[in-house]
């Protein structure tokens, strides 16, 4: 093995650290070296990933992980630095390294603080991937709540009038639920002598006995540390009623970070009950399947009305990421409603639910991502999101308007585009098992195309408002350098699923 192999998940990892600390410490004045010396530490981890998914199928698997790091680090209670990837971390990764040298590209209207701005777009994506990367319970805590603070402040300094209120909602409402899983995942390692997750999901279901002064039954002691499981990434997906810190908050970020907000962050809760939740509480999530599956569905529905009912562009597509990973966590229910199931058939909605909402989670970073950057591309110039303040644009801004369509066609999920594969997989995957909720959520699905049609009609279509005319200006070089990949990617796997599903199909029927 290489040097290179030994630690290929360390320098993806802390790349971005280092480029944030020699950002810092180097006396860079002017916007083009920062600019640059930032991009350069932000693709570099892309690279890796490249490279590192070329060579996955070839590497040594080590419990069903490849490219496996451990270095003892608080060996008195069990804890290590311990890194790992298979295929659903790995997908998750790549849409993390991808999407943030393009927010960086996305973020040439940011002037004021350019450089702490730079640093901690940087250390956010440190957060982010170590969260996906981490097969240690307590070092996932330590990343899932590094990932916070970067993004409060990008909101606080550089979002919109209200953006000290919704950071603060944002903050609260996330470490919020952040204080019930550290509880939980310190009862959990403290129990089992370990907080390695490989041990973890072996042990920890099969455990009958508390050790510690609790006074509660171990059933007791699971089903509450399920819930704050549950409510943890419930509140970061975000799933009704945990969702009002998500509007705010999406609205009044700069464009860049409701790019990443949307595109990574949120896909951190959707990891989380896919990695966790379902192998470490099996029982739990089975038994408590159908409430996961109703959240799940008043979450699809709400969302599309919440978006349906929206004037302003940027809280339109906001409310419709609540919507779109709804879906996620439908296909989550009935996975786990299904768990460990004998029956062939049974087993095969399970995977194929699971493997649905992983490239949901895919799906939406890209066309979430493209979604809110061309809000942003329109707000630069026009200083609005009202929709209703719009009108006929696609006669003078033809580039602007191709792209906004395709994106759109991809949220909704139009057959060719990513977004329709993965959908169709969680309802494939859920309707024998969760028929009532399923179609329900078809109810959702009915009202996304009204709020797409709506956006469309309002922004592009109709008589062009005299208030634009030569004065908005089209698309220019390097929006499409920030748009082209989502959208061939979204192209690329709405045609050719099978390059991303092989990957995430092998690693759900090794652990589910």
């Amino acid at each position: 093995m290489t040097w290179l192999d030994a630690h290929w998940l360390t320098l993806i990892l802390f790349v971005p650290t280092a480029g944030a600390i020699i950002l810092l410490v180097l006396p860079l004045r002017t916007e083009k070296s920062l600019r640059g010396l930032a991009l350069f530490f932000s693709l570099i981890p892309l690279v890796l990933t490249l490279a590192l998914w070329a060579r996955f199928a070839a590497a040594p698997s080590v419990d069903g992980f490849r490219f496996v790091e451990r270095v003892d680090w608080y060996s008195a209670i069990g804890s290590s630095y311990h890194l790992g990837i298979d295929g659903l971390s790995l997908p998750l990764v790549l849409l993390t390294t991808l999407l943030t040298p393009l927010a960086l590209l996305a973020s040439s209207s940011i002037k004021e603080n350019l450089k702490a701005y730079l640093v901690l777009f940087l250390l956010l994506e440190t957060g982010m991937l170590g969260v996906f990367l981490a097969l240690d319970l307590l070092l996932f805590f330590v990343f899932w709540e590094v990932g916070l603070v970067p993004m409060y402040f990008l909101i606080s300094q550089w979002g919109g009038a209200n953006r000290h209120y919704a950071a603060l909602k944002f903050i609260l409402y996330t470490m919020g639920g952040s204080l019930g899983l550290l509880l939980a995942i310190q009862v959990m390692g403290l129990s089992s002598g370990t907080f390695d997750l490989v041990v973890l999901f072996q042990r920890w279901p099969a455990l009958a006995r508390l050790d510690l002064p609790l006074g509660l039954s171990m059933s007791t002691v699971k089903a509450i540390a399920f819930w704050a499981f549950v409510i943890a990434f419930a509140i970061k997906v975000p799933i009704w009623p945990f969702h009002t810190w998500l509007p705010d908050a999406h609205t009044e970020a700069p464009t860049a970070g409701s790019m990443i907000l949307a595109g990574v962050l949120l896909k951190l809760g959707g990891y989380g009950f896919i990695r966790l939740v379902l192998p470490l509480f099996p029982n739990e999530a089975q038994q408590f399947a159908p409430w996961l599956a109703a959240l799940a569905v008043a979450a699809i529905i709400f969302g599309a009305l919440g978006a349906l009912a929206q004037q302003d562009f940027k809280r339109l597509v906001a409310y419709s990421s609540i919507n779109h990973m709804g879906f996620v966590v439908l296909g989550v229910a009935a996975a786990a409603l299904t768990w460990r199931a004998v029956d062939a058939q049974t087993r095969l909605d399970a995977n194929l639910a699971l493997n649905g909402a992983i490239l949901q989670m895919f799906n939406h970073g890209l066309s979430a991502a493209g979604m809110f950057f061309l809000v942003g591309v329109i707000y630069d110039r026009a200083h609005t999101r009202d929709l209703q303040a719009f009108g006929g644009l696609y006669a003078i801004l033809p580039v602007y308007g191709t792209m906004l369509i395709f994106t759109a066609m991809a949220s909704l999920g139009l057959p060719g585009l990513g977004g329709f594969v993965s959908e169709f997989l969680v309802v494939r995957g859920a309707w024998p098992q969760l028929m009532l909720a399923t179609a329900l959520s078809m109810i959702g699905l009915f009202f996304t195309g009204a709020y797409i049609l709506k956006a469309l009609r309002l922004v592009l279509h109709g008589p062009l408002n005299p208030r634009w005319q030569n004065v908005l200006t089209d698309m220019n070089t390097l929006e499409l350098v920030v748009i082209l990949p989502l959208i061939g990617l979204s192209l690329l796997t709405g045609l050719w699923p099978a390059w991303i599903l092989g990957m995430i199909n092998q690693a759900i029927v090794t652990f589910f």
